[in-house]
């Protein structure tokens, strides 16, 4: 094992928000069997008083496991001369066939968490607590991805040895590679992914505009969400990265959040995640605005989420097209 503090603050963040979780599912499957609000029995009285706590309790948990998506990218690219070969995070989490199977799973984690933390806040605002059954459904979802992510994550920091040889990540998301996914999407073509991102990215804005001043299209709006961020995250390795180190042949999505490239990245990627949270939980919350308890505030809170979330967008094509016109490549 790395002794080093951030390792330290990530597995103990991992073991927090898993024991939370536990603890919090094993209510929440009695919740799912026994909850009626109209009943006046001792166990209902017990859940109204835990389930307050409980959700409170996982709101603060859920914002650590949006943080430790970052604070793991952080941990990975400062243990980077710990290894020999690593010159960024990439290195470092190539050490371990763990370390990018982590990754993968913060990514979906931190998407779940948000929309668990959106549907939260919605449910809190009725006064019968109308979605409490599908909050802890979702919570039953996502306790075990993170579970399975700390038992990675730990199996990850806790058998790495400084000894071992790492590839760099010019070789890892390298277009002449053949061997790996990072390497197939930097192999994109850059100006056609261009080209998509810019095309995939106006549609989704102007459906998010139009559900917002028309409220239509919001399930649209949703599905578009999640495609633009797939698309977004492919255009990081294939032409943005690009035009940010000034370089046709360095497609690495982690140098950007270096001190050396102003930790571009790291708002990049917020920026980008902030939005497809924003934009999955209208699609999320669309089924209930017909909830009596829910009816006067959602469809103004839906709103807000779709106008957040279009705003995010905007700002992330916006941090791209100036890195691009005021780059010095030349594609």
């Amino acid at each position: 094992m790395v002794l080093h503090p951030t390792v330290i603050a990530n597995l103990l963040a991992a073991y927090i928000a898993s024991f939370m979780l536990v603890y919090a599912a094993f209510y929440g499957a009695q919740i799912l069997k026994y909850w009626n609000i109209q009943s006046g029995e001792e166990l209902q009285l017990i859940l109204e008083r835990k389930t307050y706590l409980i959700s409170t309790l996982l709101g603060y948990t859920f914002g650590l496991q949006l943080l430790s998506l970052f604070l793991y990218i952080f941990t990975a690219d400062s243990l980077t001369p710990l290894f020999v070969g690593a010159m960024c995070a990439a290195g470092t989490l190539n050490v371990s066939h763990f370390g990018y199977s982590v990754l993968v799973l913060k990514i979906l984690n931190f998407i779940l968490a948000g929309l668990w933390l959106v549907l939260n806040y919605a449910d809190n605002q009725g006064y019968d607590y109308p979605l409490i059954k599908k909050k802890y459904l979702l919570l039953a979802i996502i306790a075990p991805f993170i579970v399975i992510e700390t038992l990675l994550e730990s199996a990850y920091f806790l058998g790495m040895r400084a000894d071992v040889i790492t590839s760099c990540c010019g070789s890892l998301f390298s277009s002449e590679n053949a061997a790996g996914l990072g390497s197939e999407i930097a192999s994109l073509p850059a100006l056609p992914m261009l080209w998509t991102f810019y095309g995939v990215m106006f549609c989704t804005l102007a459906t998010g505009l139009y559900f917002y001043i028309k409220g239509k299209g919001g399930y649209c709006y949703a599905v578009l969400s999640l495609v633009m961020f797939i698309i977004a995250l492919v255009s990081v390795v294939s032409f943005i990265s690009l035009y940010i180190y000034e370089l046709p042949t360095h497609h690495c999505p982690f140098c950007i959040i270096m001190e050396d490239y102003h930790y571009i990245g790291y708002l990049l990627y917020l920026l980008l995640f902030g939005a497809v949270v924003s934009g999955i939980g209208v699609g999320i919350l669309l089924p209930f605005r017909q909830v009596d308890s829910l009816k006067f505030m959602l469809t103004g809170f839906i709103g807000k989420l779709a106008l957040s979330s279009v705003l995010l967008y905007l700002a992330f094509t916006a941090l791209v097209s100036y890195q691009i016109v005021f780059s010095n490549l030349i594609m």
